[in-house]
């Protein structure tokens, strides 16, 4: 009796004391809440006001870009805070293993699971401070910078930059857009041994924005203003009938603008020829933008190379989540919130899959349908794929030399979407392909053979489309082609393929 007596006081000391602690941390975390609002909308304010004028300087730009980062990183903290109470509910793992060891309330095993949540508090708390401390420390740096912004004049807002929808606007690239801008517009002529030009070469994985970028920047007035003519050189070709074109009509000595962008390697007979049509129809001022995934373009480069990165992950949450809930507050559907969350990880910055990805989930705000989506593109998608190559779908799209892909189709488990290649291209180019990779991977679509399918059409200039040419190959079929392709190679192999494994 007094060993229950001892057990019973001593569990409900544990539960008053633990009340009392809960109560203050969840005060003390509201606070937190409360005060890192209130500076991300300072930090927001900045940003804003900022991006709508036309800076010059570029220790300038770099301060604004840092301050963009850390608010980026401040809602994403914030958004970790506001959402952790969901994990539990949403997430299928939590509930298994819950289900697997159901102990008594008095269990020693239940005090250190919860010593082990309070703990991952403590370190949600320190994540918190962390960014509060960072923004308020930036929003200091940069207190002169604000008094200066006024100097500078407004621009311009064009058509597609007044759009509300975050999709059809250009994001993360306001600082590169300013420095390639004062490249273009402010950079003085310097002796190279083009003679005549300027090169700016920028250098980034597939599908990170540099083709974006360049359109935007010759879509702006001040560029077409200071260049007789922009001239366009895609996916790796210079023709001779193009150059002579251009050598023909502005063989007067006019400003020449040319934006090259290279597809694999660069030879050197087409570097030649650039050469000689700078020479021959450009005079001093002319420039030229080479963009290429390859890092043997930045020995061009008449200046310091630009590197285009994919977006932070902070930053990616912030792009995704806005284009996922649209004009629907994400408070307002918080266990959606946090599915998001889960899924924007896997994605690993892909704006390819984050559009992708978005148009499926706003189809169905129920909660199924996104545990559906986040268990497959966690499990079927990634995780298989790297179990299979040793590495994200993403990273094999975006290498220089494009790999193949192996994906699982939702809901289907006897055969698999293989990728063979991708290309990209202009919806004026050539008639798009009507079935989409969405329609595919998870719709009810089964083409028959190899066919091509539409991944993501840009809603920006240049208007990029991204095709993929693939074949949905039965499992036991491909067991077969790698059986015989090891038997007429002469190799024993004992056990299964990896890639059904």
């Amino acid at each position: 009796m007094e060993i229950f007596l001892s057990a019973v006081f001593g569990e409900l000391a544990t539960r008053s004391v633990s009340f009392f602690v809960n109560k203050y941390s969840k005060q003390q975390m509201q606070a937190m809440e409360i005060n890192l609002e209130r500076v991300l909308l300072r930090a927001q304010v900045i940003v804003d006001e900022a991006e709508g004028r036309c800076i010059t300087n570029q220790g300038m730009l770099r301060q604004v870009s840092m301050l963009r980062d850390a608010m980026y990183q401040g809602f994403y903290a914030l958004d970790t805070l506001r959402y952790r109470a969901f994990e539990k509910d949403c997430s299928g793992d939590h509930e298994v293993a819950n289900n697997s060891w159901a102990l008594s309330k008095f269990s020693c095993a239940k005090r250190l699971c919860l010593s082990s949540s309070s703990s991952t508090k403590t370190s949600q708390e320190l994540q918190v401070e962390e960014a509060l401390d960072n923004l308020r420390t930036m929003i200091l740096d940069v207190s002169e910078t604000v008094m200066f912004l006024t100097a500078y004049p407004r621009l311009h807002r064009q058509p597609y930059n007044m759009h509300l929808q975050m999709e059809n606007c250009m994001f993360g690239r306001q600082m590169e857009m300013e420095l390639v801008l004062n490249f273009l517009l402010h950079t003085p002529s310097c002796s190279s041994r083009l003679d005549r030009f300027d090169v700016l070469p920028i250098v980034g994985p597939g599908s990170c924005g540099k083709s974006t970028l360049i359109a935007h920047v010759c879509n702006d007035e001040r560029v077409r203003d200071h260049f007789s003519q922009i001239a366009f050189f895609c996916h790796g070709t210079a023709r001779d009938e193009d150059i002579a074109i251009l050598t023909d009509r502005y063989a007067h000595n006019r400003k020449l603008l040319i934006v090259f962008e290279v597809v694999g390697e660069l030879s050197d007979d087409l570097w030649q020829r650039l050469c000689y049509l700078s020479t021959s129809c450009a005079t001093s001022g002319s420039k030229i933008i080479i963009t290429s995934r390859s890092n043997k373009i930045t020995e061009l480069g008449t200046t310091q190379t630009m590197t285009l990165k994919d977006l932070p992950h902070e930053a990616f949450w912030y792009f995704f989540k806005v284009i996922t809930f649209g004009s629907t507050d994400p408070r307002m559907h918080p266990r959606l919130a946090y599915l998001a969350m889960e899924i924007s990880k896997t994605l690993k910055g892909s704006l390819v899959s984050a559009n992708i990805t978005a148009r499926v989930l706003k189809a169905d705000f129920s909660i199924q349908h996104w545990c559906k989506i986040l268990k497959f593109t966690r499990g079927s998608v990634v995780e298989k794929h790297q179990s299979m190559v040793g590495a994200h779908p993403h990273d094999r799209l975006t290498e220089t030399k494009p790999k193949p892909l192996y994906l699982r189709r939702l809901g289907q488990t006897s055969a698999d979407l293989f990728i063979s290649s991708q290309y990209q291209t202009c919806s004026s180019q050539e008639e798009l392909p009507e079935i989409t990779l969405q329609d595919v991977l998870y719709g009810g679509v089964k083409p028959r053979g190899s066919f091509k399918v539409l991944a993501w059409k840009s809603p920006l200039p240049p208007y990029r489309c991204y095709i993929f040419a693939c074949e949905i190959q039965q499992l036991q079929t491909r067991v077969v082609k790698r059986r015989r392709s090891l038997n007429n190679s002469g190799i024993t192999r004992v056990g299964v393929d990896a890639s059904i494994a």
